[in-house]
């Protein structure tokens, strides 16, 4: 036995009568991974979806609003944390079966909002995920600090390249002192 599909949504009341619309509201928990790399939607995780479906000619627009959390990892120090997602997303699925196969179409009495969601939660995620207020500096073990390029300030410069140091003074100065 199949597992009911917890996108599909059920529009017979409204199919073929332009100008009518409904708001539905679906809470269901993911039913597989959404997304990939170091940030995505853990299978199970709960989701609200708000969906207003418009009847119009062509077929139905269906605009929407997800709200879940995202499961990540910051870009900078692999730190798990957790993200709020919420994302909207417009679609129309078309009544005809003429419609190219890369468009949604009104399957029977229902529409099948699983690839639209997904699209949009996914798209979303970003692709190198920061934890607000993370710091500059990143303790590797104790004693060692990993300083990250962003900070401003210079490295201490090593005795053995002091000469060169020097060298590289002299020559801004005379550099400048031509212009």
């Amino acid at each position: 036995m199949t597992a009911k599909n917890p996108y599909l949504v059920n529009v017979r009341d409204i199919v073929n009568r332009p100008g009518e619309q409904r708001e539905k509201h679906l809470s269901l928990d993911v039913p597989e991974k959404l997304g990939e790399g170091l940030a995505w939607v853990a299978e199970g995780r709960h989701m609200e979806i708000r969906v207003r479906l418009e009847s119009v000619h062509e077929g139905i627009l269906v605009t929407g609003e997800v709200d879940t959390v995202a499961d990540a990892q910051s870009a900078r120090t692999l730190t798990d944390f957790e993200m709020p997602i919420e994302v909207e997303f417009q679609e129309l699925f078309a009544y005809s079966s003429e419609v190219p196969s890369d468009d949604y179409e009104v399957q029977g009495d229902q529409v099948d909002l699983e690839q639209v969601v997904r699209d949009a939660v996914v798209l979303s995620l970003p692709f190198q995920p920061e934890i607000a207020g993370e710091t500059d500096q990143i303790e590797l073990a104790e004693g060692v600090t990993l300083v990250l390029a962003d900070d401003e300030r210079e490295a201490p410069l090593d005795e053995r390249w002091a000469a060169l140091a020097a060298l590289r003074e002299q020559t801004d100065v005379s550099t400048e002192e031509e212009r």
